[in-house]
Order: structure tokens, then sequence, then C-alpha cells
């Protein structure tokens, strides 16, 4: 029998095999992983908070608007828009300012003035509190529907505050006399 010397493995089994030991390390962050997931985790809960409060400053306006263009709501939002710029504030990632003070109710002029999103606030009350029930609907499922990425802290907050906006549409458009 003769005696051969084994094989070596070739160029590309060695870069293949290299590459794959870095992208290994990549991927777990040289470490068991659990250092990779909270950095993940902070920059996502901290875009989701962003986001919960940019569009709670655009309800805040609307409510703003509302009043506004009808001052004989004022009163009657006053504690809705209260509740909203408290959410603001408990999503806001890094304490903040509080949101400025709604409008003076013997600011508004009766004409339609623009909301947030740029549509005009409806010219009859009754519509506009409807229109201003659909923004809180509308923001409160899209925070049930975040609910399922969020972790878990600001997965409960999203879900109390979906449920305090779906509670101020019910308020809005069910009870005209109602002031809470």
């Amino acid at each position: 029998m003769s005696w051969t010397l084994p094989s070596r493995p070739s160029r590309r089994t060695l870069l293949a095999g290299a590459a794959g030991a870095v992208g290994s390390a990549l991927l777990t962050g040289c470490s068991d992983g659990r250092a990779t997931d909270a950095a993940l985790t902070v920059p996502l809960e901290r875009r989701m908070r962003e986001t919960a409060v940019r569009d709670s400053t655009r309800l805040l306006e609307r409510y703003d608007a509302t009043a506004a263009t009808h001052p004989a709501l004022a009163a009657r939002l006053a504690p809705l828009r209260a509740a909203v710029a408290a959410h603001a504030a408990a999503l806001s990632p890094t304490p903040s300012a509080p949101p400025p003070p709604s409008p003076s109710p013997s600011g508004g002029t009766g004409a339609a003035a623009p909301a947030a999103s740029g549509e005009p606030v409806p010219p009859k009350p009754e519509e506009a509190l409807t229109a201003l029930a659909d923004a809180e609907r509308s923001l409160s499922e899209s925070r049930t529907i975040d609910l399922a990425g969020a972790p878990g802290e600001l997965a409960r907050l999203l879900a109390s505050v979906a449920a305090c906006g779906a509670v101020h549409a019910y308020l809005l458009t069910s009870n005209p006399g109602a002031t809470s």
C-alpha cells in the first residue's frame, strides 16, 4: 500500500468556511444573542413611541381645529382633548413639555378651519363630532394592530390608549349632551 498525503481543502472551501464564521459572528453579535436582541428592541420601541406621539399630536390638532371652528363644542371637547394630550405625554420616548393648551373658544370664526389631516372641519357641529369620532376610531384601530409588534410595556400602554380612543369615539357620537 502506498501512503498518500491527505488532500488539502480547496481555496473555495476555506473561503466559504471563513465567510460562514464571519456571518455567524455578525448575526450573534459575538455573544449569546441577548445584547443584539436588546439593541434591536430599543430602536423599535423608540420608533413605535415616536409614531404614536406623532399620531396623538395630529389628533390634538384635529381637536383644536374642531373647537376653533365650533366654539360651542369647546367645553365638551376639552376633557377628551386633555386625555389625548396625556396619551401623547405617556407615549413619549423622552420626557417633554406638555402639549400646548387648546385655543380659546373666542378665537373661532365659525369658518371651516383645516384639520391636521388637511381636511376641513365640517361646517355642522354634528358632522364635526362624527369626523372627530372617525379619527379617534381610526387611530384606535391602528394602535390595536400595532400591539402585535410592540414590546411588553409599550403593548400594554398602546392597548390602554386604544381603548380610550374607542371610548372617545363612542362619547363623541352617542350622547350629544355628554361632556366627558
